[in-house]
């Protein structure tokens, strides 16, 4: 019996290696870093650094394990640019423990254990952000409460994120709280009005820095449309999905729902519909399948945030459609030239 084999792509464009690719990618991060950093603090930083430590560390040791060049594989950046895709996706007070757990994993079980970059079904670093979120999701909840630190006028310093990353001590407690996504999610029986008046995940300075941060992000994913790295297929499809979704159920019931705006300027819209969904190795290839992939990464997403059990639902939605994506692939395959339409789908009782 013949075997399906659905793969990306692997000719390189504009004489493009995939290490310059890598590094724009990391730089398009930037912007959304320099934010996050003045938004919540130093943790980001600290973050970044641990989890760039644990991502070289873990994939030397696993390429030594299997006999592979080490230093030709760590000059490719795809370990460092899944340390900053993680870096920046882990609250910025989250322990040591939980970086170097969620990097290792993603580096070692996500993607060497397939057989490295190009290899691997699934986006690693939202196979490490699952794993910790499904595991420690105390820690995991737990962002910087911009609204306290404006109220109290002051500001986590380069050493009190350290001491809280490196050693929880407990004056971060008191700076610790939900997210706006996870403050209306448990809201109780409040209507949309009163929870956005009362409670404190849901006041300005919290959604408004997070509007911040989402368009951040949201100008280094157009740098990358900008520069043809990504696609705009992909993104558009996952944000105008999670619109159509919100939109919809915000119309059929406004006083429980959150409005579409809401739900594209919070939580991890921008950063995962730019660069989470649009992974070249574990997304789809094909224009048309972009756009069915990110519809499905955009109505997960809703999904999860209104009904699941998580208030964000990028990592799992990502992961989902990760199953789906050979198979989209498959049957939205682009016509070839000298052919009247594409070749796709499975064909019984003929040759396979």
């Amino acid at each position: 019996m013949a075997l399906l084999r659905i793969t990306s792509p692997h000719t390189q464009r504009a004489g493009h290696r995939t290490s310059w690719v890598m590094q724009m990618v990391i730089l398009a991060t930037i912007p959304g870093i320099v934010v996050q950093t003045w938004l919540f603090g130093w943790g980001t930083l600290i973050n970044l650094m641990v989890a760039c430590v644990a991502a070289l560390a873990s994939e030397a040791a696993i390429l030594a394990v299997r006999r592979r060049a080490v230093s030709f594989f760590l000059k490719d950046y795809s370990a460092l640019l899944t340390a900053v895709l993680l870096g920046v996706a882990l609250p910025p007070a989250v322990p040591w423990w939980v970086t170097v757990t969620a990097v290792s994993f993603a580096i070692i079980f996500a993607k060497q254990l397939y057989g490295g970059l190009g290899n691997n079904p699934f986006n690693p670093a939202m196979v490490g952000y699952a794993i910790v979120l499904v595991s420690f999701p105390v820690p995991m909840s737990q962002w910087i409460g911009v609204h306290e630190l404006v109220a109290s006028g002051n500001t986590l310093s380069f050493m009190q994120s350290l001491q809280a990353i490196f050693h929880q001590l407990p004056v971060i407690d008191s700076y610790t709280m939900a997210t706006p996504l996870d403050g209306f999610k448990h809201k109780d029986l409040l209507d949309s009005e009163t929870a956005f008046a009362s409670l404190p995940a849901l006041q300005a300075a919290s959604v408004n820095s997070w509007l911040w941060v989402n368009l951040a992000y949201l100008i280094g994913g157009l740098g990358l449309i900008a520069l043809r790295i990504i696609t705009w297929h992909t993104p558009v499809a996952v944000l105008g999905a999670l619109f159509v979704m919100s939109g919809v159920f915000h119309l059929v019931d406004m006083d429980q729902t959150a409005t579409p705006w809401f739900h594209l300027t919070t939580g991890a819209a921008m950063f995962g519909a730019f660069f989470i969904a649009t992974d070249p190795v574990s997304s789809c290839t094909s224009n048309k399948g972009k756009l069915i992939y990110g519809a499905g990464i955009g109505v997960l997403i809703y999904i999860i945030r209104a009904w699941g059990g998580y208030p964000d639902g990028v990592a799992f939605g990502v992961l989902l459609m990760n199953f789906a994506a050979p198979l989209i692939d498959y049957y939205t395959q682009p016509r070839a030239y000298g052919h009247k339409k594409a070749k796709s789908g499975l064909k019984v009782g003929g040759d396979h």
